[in-house]
């Protein structure tokens, strides 16, 4: 059998290490493999057969996360992806949303910040679908520290529906026609705002004048 020899052995190495470097640089590896990893997880455990049942995460501050010893305000986004997709993996919002051949995007965030969460301290990220509309599920999604209680963060989230509705989705699930809960008034605000925001955005745009 042909030995290979010691330069070629170097120069492969040279090279999976350069796509390597690549890849980090150009792409942001951690998240996609965090998300597999969750979707993965959440894939094995249990449905929840709630749709509208609030799911759990535990987490910990890591030295990753944080910008003067606290949690980075940009973490509690990015953590709140992830609880998301466990949470549509388990109540089935993913496979019908497969089934039906549509997606989802994230149409609008809020998030207040009420404690800091520090370097160390545990967490708990509780994730639900609060209701919905013709167009999109709205979800809230609470950070909790293990410590004492206390709700850190809490964050709305308008998960926008492509090419269905969230009715479809629901009734895809639930084989029956699903009823809508009411909206929270906060909630309510929230999506008020967004909606003039919108108005004001396609009027500063001359959207509006060209509908006409």
């Amino acid at each position: 059998m042909e030995e290979v020899p010691p330069e070629r052995e170097m120069w492969w190495v040279l090279w999976v290490l350069a796509i390597l470097l690549a890849l980090f640089c150009m792409v942001d590896v951690w998240y996609f493999l965090r998300a597999a990893a969750v979707i993965l997880r959440a894939w094995f455990q249990p449905p929840v057969w709630d749709v509208t049942a609030e799911q759990v995460l535990t987490g910990r501050v890591t030295p990753h996360d944080i910008d003067m010893c606290h949690m980075n305000n940009a973490r509690y986004l990015r953590e709140c992806d992830f609880a998301r997709f466990s949470l549509y993996m388990r109540n089935g919002v993913f496979k019908a949303v497969r089934a039906l051949r549509a997606s989802m995007v994230v149409g609008a965030t809020t998030i207040r910040y009420r404690r800091a969460l520090c370097i160390g301290e545990g967490y708990e990220l509780r994730s639900r679908i609060v209701t919905w509309d013709d167009k999109a599920f709205f979800l809230e999604q609470r950070f909790v520290s293990t410590k004492d209680g206390l709700v850190c963060a809490v964050m709305y989230c308008k998960q926008s529906v492509i090419r269905s509705s969230p009715d479809k989705i629901l009734q895809h699930l639930c084989k029956r026609k699903v009823e809508c809960p009411e909206f929270p008034e906060d909630l309510q605000h929230w999506v008020n705002f967004i909606s003039a925001s919108s108005q004001a955005l396609r009027a500063e745009s001359g959207l509006e004048e060209k509908n006409k």
